[in-house]
């Protein structure tokens, strides 16, 4: 007995000494218990996993142990809790694999995917522990639980049950091989797109080849090829770089090239990801088959508001009746600018459009990206992005210094609610480099929950890939670059506002096809006067947006927008072609996605360019069967919005109203969230008017 002892308090002081020494698995002694970035180095990685599935299991083994009789407290919250430190390492890892990237990052993650994968499947896969959840939820009815305690009990016993707990030993172990399979495919795709992006680049050396680009792309062209210890300017396939030379040379073989090198990554090569695509969607079904769905559509769309893919191709083909003519006009206006300007007959291609249709732009509204420039400001845009936020909500941040970062660029932010309590830490991340993905995406380091009676408030991360200060001139962002400021700031919102008991059911943990709502809120704004009087003024005078200026980026506001939405179809059909087959996937990818496309193609595809190898929101990133969302969620925004039009843009009676809807999370069914706060179910009209398709 004396030895056993001893040996348990042998191996308590091992385990303090390992979390002694990790910073991952150390209490961080920061301001708000931010995390210790200056202090992880990449040896503590795979460690502080090992040591966190190790003491999570110890929890699962303590809740399947228990003596007492299976009840909410003792399983379901105890559950709900599990698993603290292994949530944490796998935030922290996860986030900079996708921000702060490297080999070794790359390496670590092939290793330590699959034993995440089955350290999940031996939770969720036992017997015992499941029972337990079981027998707490066929009581349910006698149990008095409140609206949010149903809701975890209710999902809880659904996630057992999605992930196979209700299968045979045989079906169980199929499983477990389908999904540590998906996994690694998943990763691989992931990380594949990113190396394939990073080893592109194009470097002109004659000044002749320049034509065309405004003088701040060259400038940021020559300082990109610097960093690279090489002569000349050079583009590459970030977004501020590749937009840019897309829009405005008028060297159309260079245009092509880039383009090309852009729509054909991941198509052959080394960073192939056609396997992957296969692998991908072959084992989602298998996953689906196994729990008894035809396809997987029809197993994911039970827990959306659109419930069956029936509802998402019904929306869908509705948007595409109702945009398809106005996207059709758009390209035949665009292509009749080209010949006028040309002199001759042209066929407007993808790698045409946006150099084009700027130049119309610019022509019908006297308007382009670099006459709205040096009013947007990167730090003046924060200002007005943040100040819109404590005109709404009365929340306001502020630069803390102290906070811990992952990266020199990244600046971390106290943000306060309206009565000046602390709300939560917002990171900021604005622009690319080697290591970190495109795209922009909000994330978080801590989420919301009340965890032995004390409130922890979130950590968010904002990141993005906007267009570098140059050695002459600061950050001017395009008109884009501050919409995707807003749209994921909107995200940023939903999960600061969270208030909720259970870390699962907050913040951003909601319906898939609920989740861009408030984030395209958020981008109405800024066709709105009131608003860019705010905060865009001259970088250099001072001077405040012209009236003209700001009623030129009203009236522009419906431009192309019928060739827009046909593109977000386009994405969305493809989605859902990939997961509703109901065979395994034996087709060549070209010829599939050409098809299930073929609808909505206005622009004429260019042979041997392809989307499926980088469309990694469905492949790697969480939108499988639900890329419609950003089209579901815009008929959302645009209904809400118009109730803010209808009482006033900043409306304090409004905002409130949607920001206690922002703050319930996942813990009501989001049509009933929507409705409170609404009055009324969402219609297509409110976003057919603001896209000018119905007057």
């Amino acid at each position: 007995m004396e030895k056993f002892i001893f040996f348990i308090s042998f191996i308590i002081a091992l385990t303090m000494n390992v979390q002694a020494e990790n910073p991952l698995l150390s209490k961080y002694n920061t301001p708000h218990e931010t995390v210790f970035f200056d202090k992880i180095k990449i040896t503590d990685y795979e460690p502080a996993f090992k040591e966190a599935m190790k003491s999570h299991l110890i929890e699962i083994q303590k809740i399947q142990d228990n003596q007492e009789k299976p009840d909410f407290q003792n399983t379901i919250e105890a559950l709900e809790y599990s698993g603290e430190t292994l949530r944490n390492v796998s935030n922290v890892f996860f986030n900079l694999l996708e921000a702060e990237s490297s080999d070794q990052m790359m390496e670590i993650a092939q290793r330590i995917q699959p034993e995440l994968t089955e350290h999940s499947n031996n939770i969720t896969l036992n017997e015992v522990l499941f029972q337990r959840v079981k027998t707490v939820y066929e009581q349910k009815k006698d149990l008095n639980l409140n609206l949010e305690q149903a809701k975890l009990l209710d999902e809880t016993y659904e996630s057992f049950v999605d992930q196979g707990a209700n299968l045979s030993p045989e079906d169980k172990t199929k499983y477990r091989e389908l999904s540590s399979q998906l996994d690694v495919y998943a990763l691989n795709f992931k990380q594949n797109v990113l190396s394939a992006t990073n080893a592109y680049g194009l470097l002109l050396t004659k000044e002749s080849d320049l034509a065309g680009l405004p003088q701040d792309i060259i400038e940021a062209a020559a300082q990109r090829a610097q960093a690279k210890g090489q002569t000349g300017w050079l583009f590459d396939l970030s977004a501020p770089s590749y937009v840019a030379f897309m829009k405005y040379s008028s060297n159309r073989d260079l245009r092509k090239e880039l383009y090309m090198a852009y729509n054909t990554r991941c198509v052959s090569g080394p960073f192939d990801n056609r396997e992957n695509i296969y692998g991908i969607v072959n084992t989602r079904l298998a996953i689906a088959k196994l729990m008894g769905y035809p396809s997987y559509a029809d197993y994911v769309l039970r827990k959306r508001m659109a419930k069956n893919a029936q509802s998402v191709f019904d929306l869908l083909n509705e948007l595409q009746a109702g945009f398809g003519p106005p996207a059709r006009e758009d390209y035949r206006e665009v292509q009749g600018f080209a010949i006028g300007k040309e002199k001759k007959n042209i066929e407007i291609m993808p790698y045409d459009w946006s150099y084009y249709s700027d130049q119309l732009k610019d022509a019908k509204f006297e308007l382009n990206d670099e006459m709205i420039r040096p009013y947007f400001e990167l730090e003046n845009v924060k200002k007005g992005v943040f100040g819109l936020a404590t005109t709404l909500y009365g929340i306001t941040l502020r630069k803390n210094d102290q906070i811990p970062v992952y990266q020199k660029e990244v600046e971390a932010f106290d943000v306060y609610d309206k009565d000046g309590k602390y709300l939560a830490v917002l990171y900021t991340d604005f622009f690319p480099r080697e290591g970190k993905r495109q795209g922009a995406w909000m994330t978080e380091f801590q989420g919301e929950e009340v965890r032995k009676g004390q409130m922890i408030r979130p950590h968010i991360s904002l990141v993005m890939n906007f267009t570098r200060p140059t050695a002459s001139k600061p950050a001017l962002l395009t008109f884009d670059e501050v919409n995707t400021f807003l749209h994921e700031f909107g995200h940023s919102l939903h999960g600061m506002f969270a208030n909720t008991t259970y870390p699962s059911l907050s913040g951003t943990n909601v319906y898939r096809d609920f989740v861009e709502l408030p984030s395209q809120f958020m981008e109405n704004f800024l066709t709105e006067k009131d608003f860019l009087d705010q905060f865009a003024v001259h970088y250099q005078t001072g001077e405040k947006i012209p009236d003209e200026l700001v009623q030129r980026i009203i009236d522009a506001a419906n431009f192309n927008a019928g060739y827009l939405c046909l593109r977000q179809l386009s994405f969305g059909l493809l989605d859902m072609a990939y997961h509703t087959i109901t065979e395994p996937l034996t087709e060549d990818i070209n010829r599939f996605e050409r098809e299930a496309i073929q609808s909505v193609i206005v622009v004429p595809p260019v042979e041997g360019t392809l989307i499926s190898p980088t469309f990694s929101h469905i492949f790697a990133g969480g939108y499988a069967a639900g890329y419609y969302s950003y089209k579901w969620a815009e008929v959302l925004d645009a209904d809400a919005f118009a109730l803010l039009k209808e009482k006033g843009i900043f409306s304090r009676e409004v905002a409130q109203s949607f920001y206690d809807l922002l703050s319930k999370g996942g813990t009501e069914d989001p049509m009933e969230l929507y409705v409170r706060f609404r009055g009324q179910k969402p219609t297509t009209e409110a976003l057919k008017k603001r896209s000018g398709i119905v007057k």
